[in-house]
């Protein structure tokens, strides 16, 4: 096979073509972003960035939650104080802002204070 112009087909790619902070992705051999989470032509994740998480834990954040929520615990766990202030202040949100964040953490989405998703 000869190699066509995005240097992808059929041919092995040597780590000094490529600019800096780029990979080839380990499927399809395109070029990506050594940051990128996945490839964007094939969709492949990218083997060389491993996916960050937070320090802080679902079970314990999703327990501080359910027993303490209305007094934000479970915030000044991840590091958001000034929410946690304000769930206080608030009492939860009159119990609706606790029930959001239960249901956030359980699903998988609530984030810490870096914006890192909690540890499984």
């Amino acid at each position: 096979m000869s190699e066509n112009s995005t240097g992808t087909a059929g041919t092995v790619q040597q780590s000094g073509d490529l600019p800096p902070n780029m990979v080839y992705c380990t499927t399809c051999g395109a070029q990506i972003a050594q940051s990128a989470a996945t490839c964007p032509k094939c969709g492949a994740v990218n083997v060389s960035n491993p996916a960050k998480t937070s320090e802080k834990g679902m079970v314990p954040a999703a327990l501080l939650c359910f027993f303490f929520g209305v007094i934000g615990f479970h915030r000044f766990y991840v590091g958001k104080i000034g929410t946690g202030i304000l769930m206080i202040l608030t009492v939860g949100g009159f119990g609706i802002w606790t029930v959001v964040d239960f249901v956030m953490i359980i699903v998988g989405s609530f984030k810490d204070k870096q914006g890192l998703p909690l540890k499984r």
